[in-house]
């Protein structure tokens, strides 16, 4: 093998690798945005729980 084949193996290595890094890039960027949205989402469902839970504490049973 030649240095020009070497060099040439090399850079093709390299031209893989850094698409390779862009695309786990966007992956995980993607998973981020996924998860904001479940965190958000989390977080309105745990205060809708809590307004539930804060109504009927509010409320008599209707036997009273």
């Amino acid at each position: 093998m030649t240095d020009a084949d070497r060099f040439d193996a090399l850079e093709m290595r390299i031209a893989h690798q850094d698409q390779m890094i862009a695309e786990l890039n966007e992956v995980i960027t993607a998973q981020w945005r996924k998860i904001d949205a479940l965190e958000r989402l989390a977080a309105h469902l745990r205060e809708q729980f809590q307004n539930i839970g804060a109504q009927a504490q509010d409320q008599k049973p209707p036997h009273y």
